[in-house]
């Protein structure tokens, strides 16, 4: 039986989404006998690949790095899932939003000088931290989203739900000719 092709990201949020999936518990187990994992935080590796079938976006779309991840999996995805609120609606990470659209350094300004209790200092050197969108934003603004799965975090049962929707056939996939079951 051919296996589909598994990955999940975490973009700007708390990994929230991640802990409940591992709530998965044995399903899980019957999980890693239908897919393969090509590419999550959880396995980590590094490099986004070609052909995957189905990927779980966490997070919102907070900079540079964020938004070219994103195209590319959309490129290289069947069926991509905002998975939590954070991807569906940009949630915690857009409050930082109200800090000024015209200027990410204000959240910078404010995260690592303002709000250090000790030793404020703010990464200045090229290269330590990628350049911050001036607004977050949610997956769905720079790409077509699949399905949305809310929740903050969504709970391992409706992961589950959704899981086996896809796994079993939903149109997305087996209009690719993949049945997994």
């Amino acid at each position: 039986m051919e296996r589909l092709k598994f990955a999940s990201v975490w973009l700007g949020g708390c990994a929230g989404c991640h802990m409940s999936f591992l709530d998965l518990d044995e399903f899980l187990l019957e999980l890693a006998g239908r897919v393969e994992v090509v590419y999550s935080p959880l396995a980590d590796l590094k490099v986004y690949p070609e052909g995957v079938d189905l990927c779980l976006v966490e997070g919102a779309i907070c900079n540079t790095d964020h938004v070219e991840l994103i195209h590319q999996i959309r490129a290289r995805t069947k069926v991509v899932v905002s998975f939590g609120d954070c991807a569906v609606t940009a949630n915690v990470p857009a409050m930082r939003n109200v800090l000024g659209a015209k200027n990410a350094d204000n959240v910078l300004q404010r995260a690592y000088l303002e709000a250090a209790a000790s030793n404020p200092v703010k990464p200045a050197l090229d290269g330590i931290l990628p350049p911050l969108l001036p607004k977050v934003v949610p997956v769905h603004a720079l790409i077509k989203v699949d399905h949305c799965l809310p929740g903050c975090p969504p709970p391992a049962d409706r992961i589950k739900a959704l899981l086996l929707h896809l796994l079993d056939g939903a149109p997305a996939l087996s209009g690719a000719q993949l049945k997994f079951g």
